[in-house]
């Protein structure tokens, strides 16, 4: 047999067996190597909407990753960790449903693509075996090498050496060195040979007479490869129409081609596997099937099948794979399913969980971040576009109160402030809790928490709409308050039920209320020539609420105290007629309330503090709100109002202070010309006054 041809030392199975055993490479399943991905990653512990969960950090590197979905992540970690583990969610497929445009599909290519750069390491990398010499062999004609259809792992192949599983594993220990604890940790992920290669190993031995020394010369160890165009390690199947869509797209079909070599026309290799998706994620990789249920039913009864025996069959013929398979699916498409009542099985395999939109606005400006685009934007004639400050507030808030459901308990601004984690006056995050379980106790999906609204891609049609609008191009500038008229456009053209649109109509009316008091703050800021004047007077209210009642307070007022952000000791001179103007703007009238409120802010002060040291009270809204009205009313004596003073500049006084705020808009606030000037203009009408 010396005209065999030669393998390079690398590359032999005893070469492999032994660098698994010294941990240089690994033998684990999909579920295992996916599993091991996240948890060796960083994880922290968050709290979201009131409950403790996990924030599995690997989801949030990189230049566009996946913002929140914490539940649904946590749902994905647990599923591959209780797969890993021999659970019974190996026989088990993991389906994402929801609404489109919330994040589903994107999570996935996400999942698939950090799957891919793991693999990448040495130490994960994947690898298979070829099959040489079959000229030799004979009955293959011109075909002398053949590899893995379903990318085998050697270690497989080296469980299969015998027919006598004993054999195989004294080779193992005998040979190569492994103990009984780890080859039976080896055995856990065992499986026979796929049909083609048990096939052609069998017609080796023959040739070889059963002298394992030549036979083990015939085997290559080979990387699978990881170019994602390949389709072989992550591979996506997307739903077809009827007419297209086969199961060959899937499962492989007969080959002519091979056919003309191969002289026996029973034998399986006459099969091609690897014109289908499965065989090519077959090895330990993640098969992703986009709109699983918008697949024709007998499709779809060809994933069962592969979903519970985790098998490739192809008349009579068998090839296990090892792969984890995700799918995805709209809500309509899963209920019309659903509603089939013969095509239960199949749901029954799936692992189902619903994805909902994200409903904290403040996660929401980050993927606003993203529907903007981080690329610098130009006009139609390529000039340089400006992009308001507040645009991202306010397209993120316009998106993130149509998702949230109407509740008696709350109001939509408390539940948005809830979900954020922010405070909302008296109402505790545990009435969102309350909330939360009540509509998910409901069985028709939609009318969970987050489930309905506007999706990302609405949203990043509504950014589309204010691009090309003659008004933007013209004031080259994106201005923040154009958002509303694009996303009410949106609503107009796009959703087509009356109810929802009636309440995402009303949801954007709540949303330029809740802009119009981020116009207020800014304004006072302009006019204080100071970016965080608003936050210093709310910050001095807070103060001064806490040091009226100190014992070391003189008759002078003067309370001195320690700044908690910067450790510093500082003096404060206590302005009670300040501390009641604020209080009477928050509609506070009696001593009783007044102290309420007070012990509420204290209590806040000493939670908020003890945790980050660089809480500014900026998400109380009232006390924001309150605090910038006392201040615009006192500071500007002689004009009546800023209104006033800005909508009148007949005068040369109200003319220099237009132009001084104008400048500090433009200089410290981030401001153009044309949205500092529209942004003024606007703060003088009475539009969406509360």
């Amino acid at each position: 047999m010396a005209d065999l041809k030669e393998i390079k030392p690398n590359r032999t199975l005893e070469y492999h067996l032994n660098a698994v055993k010294e941990g240089e490479r690994s033998f684990e399943n999909a579920f295992q190597a996916v599993s091991r991905m996240i948890l060796e990653d960083e994880i922290e512990k968050v709290v979201v909407k009131g409950i403790t969960t996990y924030n599995y950090k690997i989801f949030n590197r990189g230049a566009k990753h996946v913002i929140g979905m914490y539940d649904e992540i946590n749902s994905f970690v647990s599923f591959v960790k209780d797969a890993a583990e021999g659970g019974s969610s190996k026989e088990m497929a993991y389906v994402l449903v929801g609404e489109p445009g919330n994040g589903k599909t994107f999570f996935v290519e996400f999942l698939c693509s950090l799957y891919r750069k793991f693999l990448s390491n040495d130490k994960n990398r994947k690898y298979s075996f070829k099959l040489h010499n079959l000229d030799k062999v004979g009955g293959y004609g011109r075909i002398p090498t053949i590899e893995s259809q379903t990318y085998e792992d050697p270690m497989i192949l080296a469980m299969n050496l015998y027919e006598d599983p004993d054999k195989n594993r004294n080779f193992l220990s005998e040979k190569i060195g492994f103990s009984d604890s780890e080859i039976e940790k080896l055995y856990r992920n065992y499986r026979p040979l796929g049909a083609c290669t048990g096939y052609i190993w069998n017609d080796i031995q023959v040739y070889m007479d059963g002298n394992m020394d030549d036979i083990l010369k015939c085997i290559e160890i080979v990387p699978v490869p990881l170019i994602e165009s390949l389709g072989t390690i992550t591979g996506k199947y997307p739903a077809k129409d009827k007419i297209t869509s086969s199961s060959v797209d899937l499962l492989g079909e007969e080959s002519i081609q091979r056919l003309l070599h191969i002289t026996d026309t029973s034998n399986p290799y006459r099969f091609d596997l690897k014109r289908g998706a499965l065989a090519r994620v077959a090895g330990g990789g993640i098969h992703f099937s986009d709109e699983i249920f918008k697949n024709k039913r007998d499709l779809v009864q060809v994933y069962l099948g592969v979903i519970q025996n985790r098998n490739i069959e192809i008349d009579g013929f068998k090839w296990p794979i090892d792969t984890l398979i995700i799918a995805t699916s709209n809500n309509s498409e899963f209920n019309r399913f659903l509603s089939e009542k013969e095509e239960a099985p199949i749901v029954d395999r799936c692992r189902i969980s619903h994805v909902s939109h994200n409903t904290d606005y403040k996660l929401q400006e980050k993927l606003t971040a993203y529907a903007i685009g981080s690329e610098t934007k130009t006009t139609l004639d390529n000039e340089k576009l400006h992009q308001d400050p507040n645009l991202n507030y306010a397209a993120s808030l316009a998106a993130v109160l149509t998702r949230l459901p109407r509740s008696e308990k709350l109001t939509p601004i408390e539940t948005m402030k809830l979900a954020a984690g922010e405070i909302a006056g008296e109402k505790s995050i545990k009435a969102l809790a309350e909330v939360i379980d009540t509509l998910n106790q409901d069985p028709e999906i939609t009318n969970r928490f987050g489930q309905k609204g506007l999706g990302q891609r609405n949203l990043g049609r509504a950014i589309q709409l204010m691009l090309e609008s003659s008004e933007t191009n013209e004031g080259k500038c994106m201005f923040a308050y154009n958002v509303f008229k694009a996303v009410e456009r949106i609503i107009l053209d796009y959703v087509s039920e009356a109810n929802d649109r009636a309440k995402y109509l009303e949801d954007l009316k709540t949303a330029k209320g809740l802009y119009r008091e981020r116009i207020m703050t800014e304004m006072f800021n302009a006019y204080m020539d100071e970016p965080h004047a608003i936050k210093k007077d709310v910050m001095n209210y807070v103060n001064m609420i806490i040091g009226i009642d100190a014992e070391n307070l003189g008759p002078d007022k003067m309370w001195k105290y320690k700044d908690p952000q910067t450790g510093e000791l500082k003096a404060m001179k206590i302005d009670e007629r300040y501390i009641k103007s604020v209080e009477e703007q928050l509609g506070l009238k009696t001593e009783e309330q007044r102290n309420t409120f007070r012990t509420t802010i204290r209590k806040i002060y000493g939670q908020k503090l003890s945790v980050d040291p660089d809480y500014d009270f900026m998400d109380n809204l009232e006390l924001v709100k309150a605090v910038t009205d006392v201040r615009l009313k006192s500071d500007i004596s002689g004009a009546g109002s800023l209104i006033g003073a800005l909508a009148n500049r007949t005068n040369e006084e109200n003319q220099k202070l237009y132009d001084r705020m104008i400048d500090t808009m433009l200089t410290k606030l981030n401001y153009c010309k044309t949205c500092a000037q529209k942004t003024i203009e606007y703060f003088c009408t009475q539009e969406d006054e509360k």
